[in-house]
C-alpha cells in the first residue's frame, strides 16, 4: 500500500544520510558516528513540509553546533529526482524540505490505484484479533451505553482489519446465572400477578421492573394461559426464562442489524457450563495454586497474582499497599460458579481454545475495577492476559435536544432505548455521533443529529461527497470526463486550497494507522471533517467548469480523489456516502 506522507519521511532520511557520507568523504564531518534523526511535519507550512533534526541530533557526538552541521549537509543535498523542490536551516539547526510537484502527483496516482484500498495497510497482517462487544444483558432493551459500544466496536473492527488484521466480531450472551435467575424470577411475579392479582404477589426488590417483563409475562399468559402456575418453582423459572430469551435475543439481532452490526459469532455463556468448561478453568486455577476454600467457598488468589504482576512492574510495597486489592469467589458455598469464574472460561476460550493472538472488549467505564482481575486471572493460567487483553473503557452518554437532558421517549415515554433512538434519529448519524473518542464523556444532541446544515458534521462531510458528485454528472453531461492521474500536471495545483487539500488526501493512510494504535476509530471521524472543509475552501477558491482545459481537468481529478477518499472513510464507519442531497 502507498503511503506517500511515509515516502517522504523516509527520503528525506535517505537524502540526508547520503548528503552526511558526502560531507564524511569530503573531510566536513566526521565518520562513523551513528545519529538517530527523527522526521517530522512543521505544524507552520512557513518552515517547510518536513524538517529533521539530524544536525541537533548529530552535534555532541560530531563536536560542533548544530547549524554548522546542518549547513555542510545542505552542501552536500542533491535533490534531483526527489520529491523536493528546495531545503533550507532553520532555528537551532533544523533542516527543511519544500516538496515539488512530483510529490502531489504522487498522492492523486496512489489514490487513482488503490481506489477503494486507498489507506490500508499490512502492519497488522498475521494477527488474528477479536473484537467483542456490546453483549449486553438479555434480560430487556439495549440501552445507550449499549449503542455507543456497538458503534465504537464495529467501527474498532473495521479499522483494525483495515490494516491488515483478521478480526471476529463476538456477542457474548450472558444466558445463564445470577441475571437470568433475576430475570426468571421478575417474570415469574409478573406471570403469577396476571392469574392472582398484584396485590397477591410481591415483586422482587432487585427484579426488574421495566414495562418489557409485563409485556413477556402477559405474552407468555397469552399463548400458554394458567399453565404453570401450578408447576414446581423450577419447572417455571425454566420455561418463562426460555420464553423470555427466545425473544430477547432474535430482537437484539435485529435491532443490532437495523444499526449496520453483524456479528461472526453470537457465543453464549451456557455452552461454557453445559459443557463443563468452567468447572475445567477451575480447576486449571487451582492446580496453578491461585485458589483456595474459605466457608465452603472456592476464591480466586486474585490479590497475590496482581501483586506478583505489580512487583514485576517495579512497584514498591507501599504503592502496593495503597491499592487495596481484594480475592475473588470462584464456587459459591451452593455450588454454583460466579459470572467471573464463568469469564474468566471465557476469555481462556478466546486464547487457548480459539486462538486469537490478542482479545479487545468495548466496556462501559463502571466496569473498570474489572480490568486488572480478568488481566491478572489470564496471567495466572499462562496467557499472557497482561500483554494480549486489551479493554476500551467507554464514559457514559447523555441524549440531549435543544440543551435539556433527555431521558423518556416521546413516543413510548419509557427510558430510551437503542430502537427508540433508531425511530428518531437516522442509523447513520447515530453510528456518526457515537463513535465519538471513547474516553471522553458525550453528549448526544438529539436535535443536532437531524440537522441539514454545516453545523451537523455528518451532513457537513456528507454533502461535500453529494456535491462533487453532481459537478461531475454536470460536467460529463457537458462531454467532461475525470481523467487519469497520468493525465494530470499536478504543477498546476500549486495554490494554497490545492496543496492543502492534498495533503490532506495524504494524511488518510496515517489516521488509519494511528486509529489502530490507538483502538480510537474517531480519528476518522476528526479527519473526515478536516478533508470535507479543506474540499469546500477549495471549492470556493477555484474554479473548475470554465477554466482553461488542463486546468479544469486538474482541479476536476483532485475533487474526484476527494470523492474517493471521503467515501473510503464514511465505509470504515458504516456510514452511506450519498451521491445526491
Amino acid at each position: 500500500m502507498i503511503n506517500m506522507i511515509q515516502n517522504a519521511k523516509d527520503q528525506v532520511l535517505d537524502l540526508t544520510r547520503k548528503a552526511y557520507q558526502a560531507a564524511v568523504s569530503a573531510g566536513q564531518l566526521p565518520g562513523d558516528v551513528s545519529v538517530r534523526a527523527g522526521v517530522e511535519i512543521p505544524k507552520d507550512a512557513v518552515n517547510g513540509d518536513y524538517t529533521t533534526t539530524f544536525a541537533l541530533a548529530a552535534a555532541k557526538a560530531m563536536h560542533k553546533s548544530p547549524r554548522e552541521i546542518a549547513g555542510i549537509l545542505l552542501e552536500h543535498l542533491d535533490l534531483t529526482g526527489s520529491y523536493f523542490a528546495s531545503a533550507e536551516i532553520a532555528g537551532a539547526g533544523f533542516l527543511n524540505f519544500r516538496l515539488n510537484p512530483s510529490w502531489y502527483a504522487g498522492v492523486l496516482s496512489a489514490v487513482e490505484s488503490e481506489g477503494p484500498d486507498y489507506g490500508r495497510s499490512d502492519a497488522l497482517k498475521g494477527q488474528k484479533i477479536m473484537v467483542e462487544f456490546v453483549s449486553a444483558n438479555p434480560t430487556g432493551p439495549m440501552h445507550m451505553g449499549n449503542a455507543r459500544g456497538g458503534v465504537l466496536g464495529d467501527t474498532l473492527a473495521a479499522v483494525l482489519e483495515a490494516n491488515g488484521a483478521q478480526v471476529w466480531r463476538e456477542f457474548y450472551v450472558n444466558d445463564a446465572g445470577n441475571q437470568i435467575e433475576k430475570f426468571a424470577n421478575s417474570l415469574e411475579a409478573r406471570y403469577l400477578q396476571i392469574i392472582l392479582g398484584e396485590d397477591a404477589v410481591a415483586f422482587p426488590e432487585d427484579g426488574y421492573h421495566g414495562d418489557d417483563i409485563r409485556e413477556l409475562a402477559q405474552a407468555y399468559y397469552d399463548a400458554h394461559g394458567e399453565g404453570l402456575k401450578d408447576v414446581s418453582r423450577e419447572e417455571r423459572h425454566d420455561a418463562l426464562a426460555k420464553f423470555g430469551l427466545e425473544r430477547n435475543i432474535p430482537k437484539m439481532r435485529e435491532d443490532l442489524r437495523r444499526y449496520k452490526i453483524e456479528y461472526d459469532q453470537w457465543f453464549f455463556e451456557s455452552e461454557l457450563h453445559n459443557t463443563g468448561y468452567v468447572a475445567e478453568t477451575v480447576d486449571k486455577l487451582t492446580a496453578a495454586g491461585y485458589t483456595y476454600e474459605q466457608e465452603g467457598a472456592l476464591w480466586l488468589a486474585t490479590s497475590r497474582i496482581l501483586e506478583e504482576n505489580l512487583r514485576k512492574a517495579g512497584k514498591s510495597d507501599k504503592d502496593i499497599a495503597k491499592l487495596d486489592l481484594k480475592d475473588d469467589v470462584l464456587r459459591r458455598a451452593n455450588g454454583f460458579y460466579t459470572y467471573f469464574a464463568a469469564d474468566i472460561a471465557y476469555h481462556r476460550n478466546k486464547f487457548e481454545k480459539r486462538g486469537f493472538d490478542r482479545v479487545i472488549n468495548i466496556w462501559g467505564a463502571d466496569h473498570h475495577g474489572h480490568v486488572a482481575r480478568l488481566k491478572g486471572a489470564m496471567d495466572a493460567l499462562g496467557l499472557d492476559g497482561s500483554g494480549r487483553l486489551d479493554i476500551v473503557l467507554m464514559q457514559l452518554v447523555k441524549l440531549l435536544r435543544d440543551g435539556e437532558v433527555v431521558r423518556m421517549s416521546k413516543r413510548t415515554g419509557k427510558a430510551i432505548s437503542l430502537t427508540d433512538l433508531l425511530d428518531e434519529v437516522p442509523v447513520d448519524a447515530a453510528r456518526w455521533f457515537f463513535n465519538a473518542k471513547p474516553d471522553t464523556q458525550m453528549d448526544f444532541d438529539l436535535g443536532l443529529a437531524v440537522r441539514e446544515d454545516s453545523e451537523n458534521p455528518i451532513y457537513y462531510v456528507e454533502y461535500a461527497h453529494a456535491r462533487i458528485c453532481s459537478l461531475i454528472r454536470n460536467l460529463a453531461g457537458e462531454g467532461i470526463a475525470v481523467p487519469a492521474a497520468a493525465d494530470v500536471d499536478a504543477a498546476l495545483l500549486s495554490g494554497e486550497t490545492e496543496t492543502a487539500l492534498i495533503k490532506q488526501l495524504s494524511l488518510f493512510c496515517e489516521e488509519l494507522r494511528l486509529a489502530a494504535r490507538d483502538y480510537d476509530p474517531s480519528h476518522i471521524n476528526r479527519y473526515l471533517v478536516e478533508l470535507a472543509g479543506c474540499f469546500h475552501r477549495f471549492y470556493t477558491v477555484c474554479r473548475i467548469k470554465g477554466e482553461e482545459d488542463a486546468v479544469l481537468k486538474a482541479r476536476l481529478k483532485l475533487a474526484d480523489e476527494t470523492r474517493s477518499v471521503l467515501k473510503n472513510g464514511l465505509a470504515l464507519l458504516g456510514v452511506d456516502a450519498p451521491e445526491k442531497m
